[in-house]
C-alpha cells in the first residue's frame, strides 16, 4: 500500500523549488535503485551522470528547450547508454560476474560466447537502440525510488542529445545521452499540475487477462 500511495503521490513535476535541496542520502538510495535495476543479459549498458554544478546545469537547460526543472532541481540524473556493444564491454561484465561470485560456470561462459558472436556484429546503431531500452528500465527504477523517498522528479526526453553529449563530453567515453531526470521538491504554489487529478485508464481497459 505504501508503494501504491507513493505512486499516486508522484507526478511529472513542472515547477521545482530551487531553495530546497534533496538530502544526499535520498539521492544515494535513488541511485542505488538504478544500479540494482535489471538489464538484458545483466550487461548494464548505460551509466548515470549526476550533475549538481550550476554552470553545467545552465548549459544543459539551454539544450533542453529552457525547461526550468533542469536548473531548479538540486540534482540532475543523465542516463547515458553505451554507443555500442563491444567485445571489451561484454567481457568486462562477464569477468566482473566471475570475480564477484568467485567461480566460472560452463553455462555462463557459453552465454558469454553467444553474445560475443552476435552483438558486436549487429552494428553500433542497433546496439545503441538496444542499450537505450535498458536505460529506460533504470529510469523506471529511479522514478519509483524517488516517489518512495517523497522526492519529486520528472522524466525528460525533450533535449538535443547531440548537444548534451558535447556539454558532458560523453562521446569520448563511448556514451550517448538518452534521458534526463531532475530531482527536487515541488513548488506547489507555482506548479499548475500539482493539484490536478492523476488520470490513468481503468484496470479493465489497461489489463487483459488470458486464463
Amino acid at each position: 500500500m505504501e508503494l501504491i500511495q507513493s505512486l499516486k503521490w508522484r507526478y511529472a513535476t513542472k515547477q521545482m523549488n530551487p531553495a530546497k535541496a534533496v538530502p544526499q542520502d535520498k539521492v544515494e538510495r535513488i541511485l542505488e535503485a538504478v544500479r540494482l535495476a535489471p538489464s538484458s543479459s545483466g550487461l548494464q549498458p548505460y551509466e548515470v551522470i549526476l550533475v549538481t554544478n550550476r554552470e553545467i546545469l545552465e548549459k544543459i537547460k539551454a539544450v533542453a528547450h529552457g525547461q526550468g526543472q533542469v536548473t531548479d532541481c538540486s540534482h540532475l540524473l543523465v542516463f547515458a547508454a553505451w554507443d555500442d556493444y563491444t567485445p571489451e564491454r561484454i567481457n568486462m561484465m562477464f569477468d566482473l560476474t566471475n570475480a564477484e561470485r568467485g567461480f566460472t560456470s560452463e553455462a555462463g561462459e557459453s552465454y558469454r560466447n553467444m553474445l560475443l558472436s552476435r552483438y558486436p556484429g549487429r552494428g553500433a546503431e542497433v546496439n545503441f537502440q538496444h542499450a537505450t531500452k535498458q536505460a529506460y528500465i533504470g529510469l523506471g527504477a529511479a522514478l519509483i525510488a524517488a516517489a518512495i523517498e517523497q522526492v519529486d522528479s520528472t522524466p525528460i526526453e525533450g533535449f538535443d542529445p547531440d548537444a548534451l553529449d558535447k556539454v558532458l563530453n560523453l562521446r569520448s567515453r563511448g556514451l550517448r545521452s538518452v534521458l534526463i531526470m531532475p530531482l527536487g521538491y515541488r513548488d506547489a504554489d507555482k506548479d499548475w499540475l500539482v493539484n490536478l487529478k492523476k488520470v490513468r485508464r481503468s484496470r479493465e481497459k489497461f489489463v487483459t487477462e488470458i486464463k
